[in-house]
């Protein structure tokens, strides 16, 4: 199968944060949330995006307005630049994709990659929370005081995995993959929270959360009042008994 091939277009004249925060689509949407929020609610300027002709596009839109899938941001008053990826990137693209990222962040300057990573696995009730899997250099600068719990155990696969497989063979900068458990099939507003709250503690920057957090709760009621109405549902299937609908009789 022959690989995807991205671009990344870049306005010119504009400088580069020395970290590159990504946050991708993935089941739950918690790291593009977080992402997006991100550079809605500091004062950023979009710099750039990424294209692809091998892969369906799509074109998010608000109020009428489109805009790219894949959009480049760079903040006003933190270090960091920050990918927004709408579009989602299957397995078999990650290679190229991570290609086409690091050659970029090799010519901005770009000294390490946190990943925001919300997907969905199993765990207990007291574990939703931030962990971390990261590279030894990143670990040493960013997470000093074990902050995050590291991941006990497992694989990153897709982009994730590609960029920190890199950082291993010494061909990309220190990542640090920041993860999160969600529960689809609904985005996970909560999960998205948690991994914003964590860019902050490491990067020490402040966002203001109440925007994110009156959806969460929005979203909470929401489900809470869906999952009443389909156990209200299911007990009225049990109260029918065996009824026999083609005679009109219970058995």
């Amino acid at each position: 199968m022959p690989q995807s091939s991205f671009d990344v277009t870049t306005k010119s004249g504009h400088e580069t944060g020395t970290t590159l925060v990504v946050g991708q689509t993935h089941p739950g949407l918690a790291g593009v949330t977080s992402a997006d929020y991100l550079v809605r609610h500091l004062d950023s300027e979009r710099t750039g995006h990424v294209s692809t002709d091998d892969l369906p596009a799509i074109a998010p839109f608000e109020a009428g307005v489109p805009r790219h899938h894949s959009r480049l941001y760079t903040l006003d008053d933190a270090p960091l630049s920050v990918l927004v990826g709408e579009l989602f990137v299957p397995f078999g693209a990650a290679r190229s994709y991570a290609d086409t990222l690091l050659a970029w962040a090799e010519t901005q300057g770009v000294d390490e990659i946190a990943v925001l990573h919300g997907v969905p696995f199993a765990h207990g009730p007291d574990e939703h929370a931030v962990f971390h899997v990261a590279t030894d250099g990143y670990r040493t600068e960013r997470l000093p005081d074990d902050a995050f719990r590291p991941l006990a155990n497992g694989f990153l696969d897709g982009v994730a995995g590609e960029l920190v497989t890199r950082s291993l063979d010494g061909a990309a900068p220190e990542v640090g993959v920041y993860i999160t458990p969600t529960h689809p099939p609904g985005p996970d507003v909560d999960a998205s929270l948690r991994l914003l709250t964590a860019l902050e503690t490491v990067y020490g920057f402040d966002v203001d959360e109440s925007e994110l957090e009156a959806l969460s709760e929005q979203l909470r009621e929401y489900y809470g009042k869906l999952a009443e109405r389909v156990a209200s549902a299911a007990e009225g299937e049990e109260a029918l008994g065996d009824y026999d609908t083609q005679n009109g009789m219970y058995m």
